[in-house]
């Protein structure tokens, strides 16, 4: 059910405030583009600079406008696992079909503290869970692969959104767990595919879906050679813009320059500086993105 290419959306802001009728815009565009799944609220959602109601109200919209056509993955995960657990049991609430859940961040808990947090979630929760390894978002610490084996035992946590950077991670995973693994980094999609991963929660998607998308299914039928072209073609752009600001600056301020939403941020995050702009639009020229 969660594989393939699936897309962790912006939130777009406008004069302080989401921008719920181009969110609900963005959804469509994706759906259009046969994207597999919608992932909002996460990292590239801007979740932690969302206020409570915010937050619920762009996973409610996202739920209602995707009407049950792909899977809605929405971001719940916290520093803190009650707070996690109360957005997660409200996004299951309102229909969304799993919960991404970050590894905790500032706190650094231990490899146990990882493991009862997510243990806690899932339990209370009773809802499909998407492990969310990122330890460059969470002070360098994050799961290992001694953990995530204890914690895919746990029945509703599914899948893993693997974003440390390490291949052999990946390897580990798949070989220590029947746990789905997802890239977390759009460059590595086909080379984690290559030890067994099954998609990518994509950043690039939100401006190229269905060449994501084209990549996904090739590598879903097992033809990495034809999906190679694909990694090629998109790998270039995909680490430009990964490299160029954190992420989502760069991919906000590409989306302006296409006419898709405002590159606005709130603080701490400020858009792209204008030296490097000029720098986007040459990789967006050079895909094909612009003339």
């Amino acid at each position: 059910m969660f594989s393939g290419s699936m897309v962790a959306l912006v939130t777009p802001f406008y004069d302080g405030e989401v921008d719920y009728d181009t969110l609900e815009e963005l959804v469509e565009f994706q759906l259009k583009n046969g994207t597999d799944g919608i992932v909002p609220c996460g990292t590239t959602g801007e979740s932690p600079t969302l206020t409570y109601e915010e937050h619920k109200k762009v996973i409610e919209i996202v739920v209602n406008t995707v009407d049950g056509r792909v899977p809605v993955i929405a971001g719940t995960g916290s520093n803190s696992t009650a707070e996690a657990i109360e957005l997660t049991m409200y996004a299951k609430k309102i229909g969304a079909d799993a919960s991404l859940q970050v590894c905790p961040y500032y706190n650094k808990p231990t490899q146990e503290g990882f493991f009862q947090h997510f243990k806690a979630i899932a339990e209370e929760t009773n809802f499909p869970l998407i492990l969310y390894n990122i330890p460059g978002r969470c002070g360098g610490t994050g799961l290992s692969a001694e953990t995530i084996e204890r914690l895919a035992e746990i029945e509703n946590i599914v899948a893993i959104k693997e974003a440390t950077g390490s291949l052999d991670m990946a390897s580990e995973i798949a070989d220590r767990t029947e746990l789905t693994i997802l890239s977390g980094d759009d460059s590595l999609t086909l080379p984690i595919a290559s030890v067994g991963g099954k998609g990518v929660i994509s950043v690039v998607a939100n401006i190229v879906p269905a060449d994501v998308k084209a990549m996904t299914d090739l590598i879903l039928e097992g033809d990495l050679i034809a999906a190679r072209a694909w990694h090629k073609k998109l790998f270039k752009l995909s680490k430009s813009l990964l490299s160029m600001s954190t992420n989502p600056i760069p991919i906000k301020a590409a989306m302006n320059m296409l006419g898709m939403c405002s590159e606005e941020m709130r603080l701490p995050m400020v858009p792209l500086e204008e030296s490097q702009k000029v720098k986007l639009k040459k990789y967006l020229q050079d895909y094909g993105l612009l003339s």
